[in-house]
């Protein structure tokens, strides 16, 4: 994993917050740790969610994201295999187009 941070900023509902420096607490972190954490599992399941995958898959398909944010989602293989995918449907467009 990489060490390089990004420093970012958000507002959450107090509750929330004081569940996280409880957490932290209990076992010995600091509040970043305890959100990274939760931030770094929530994005890992969510990635496996068939739904969200399709997602995804369409944004790539429409530029709306780039090949890196999509391997950064879905992981190398997989944003391979929908890379490949892309070009084949955007080939099939170009043969269809030109069969008009």
């Amino acid at each position: 994993m990489s060490t390089d941070k990004k420093r970012v900023q958000f507002r959450a509902p107090n509750r929330l917050i004081d569940r996280a420096d409880a957490l932290a607490d209990v076992l010995g972190e600091d509040r970043t740790d305890i959100l990274v954490t939760a931030l770094r599992e929530y994005l890992q399941e969510a990635t496996h969610d068939d739904a969200l995958t399709q997602e995804i898959a369409a944004a790539y398909y429409d530029d709306e994201i780039s090949f890196e944010q999509l391997k950064a989602l879905v992981g190398a293989e997989e944003a391979a295999n929908l890379r490949v995918l892309k070009q084949q449907l955007d080939e099939d467009f170009i043969d269809e187009a030109a069969d008009a």
